[in-house]
């Protein structure tokens, strides 16, 4: 009888105790998923490289971007990319505080980024260079604009993430989701250049 009290008396377990989510297995679904996004974004860039010189008689490249203003967008982008490694510094060192102290850095960086780009987006919709306007109009605005929607996801994730650190600190999993924010974010910067170089180097000096 004793047996059965203490039994009824245990809380039932809907888990297993163990570690049921080898970091392994992340890392090599991110990495995947990171491929993936290559896919999309060689999808956009071959689409751009095809459409990018059909103007419809709109305005070009060399009208619309100031490239002062996009340099200074991309500086944002890369200070960000700068910040997250101090942050993944303090992080191996277990410091929580520096650590979350770099990820609001970052935050801030990656907000500037984005407002920059929908000032220049805002900018060139009040000048009628919208994008049905042209074809080339089109492809710049789904390329610069998905790129702009991932860096959306990652201040959400970011945020997100730090938190989950200040509520339970550095802890295995944290870390493991930091590191893959990592990647996601470095990615981004990578992506970055390439429109940076191809969109709007090639198309004002080009």
């Amino acid at each position: 009888m004793s047996n059965i009290q203490t039994q009824s008396a245990e809380k039932p377990q809907f888990y297993l105790e163990e570690d049921h989510h080898p970091e392994g297995s992340t890392n090599l679904g991110f990495w995947l998923y990171l491929m993936s996004d290559c896919l999309i974004f060689a999808t956009l860039f071959a689409t751009y490289a095809v459409l990018g010189r059909n103007y419809a008689a709109g305005p070009a490249p060399a009208d619309l971007f100031d490239l002062k203003l996009v340099a200074i967008n991309t500086a944002m982008l890369l200070f960000s990319s700068i910040t997250y490694g101090f942050a993944m510094l303090q992080m191996e060192r277990g410091a929580k505080q520096e650590t979350l102290f770099w990820l609001a850095v970052t935050g801030l960086f990656g907000l500037a980024f984005l407002g920059i780009e929908l000032y220049e987006f805002h900018h060139m919709i009040h000048e009628g260079a919208t994008p049905q306007r042209s074809a080339f109009l089109s492809a710049f605005f789904t390329l610069v604009g998905t790129h702009g929607l991932h860096v959306t996801f990652g201040i959400i994730w970011l945020v997100t993430l730090m938190v989950q650190v200040s509520k339970h600190g550095l802890i295995a999993e944290n870390r493991r989701r930091l590191m893959c924010l990592s990647m996601f974010w470095h990615f981004l910067d990578v992506v970055w250049i390439g429109v940076f170089s191809v969109v709007y180097l090639m198309g004002v000096v080009g």
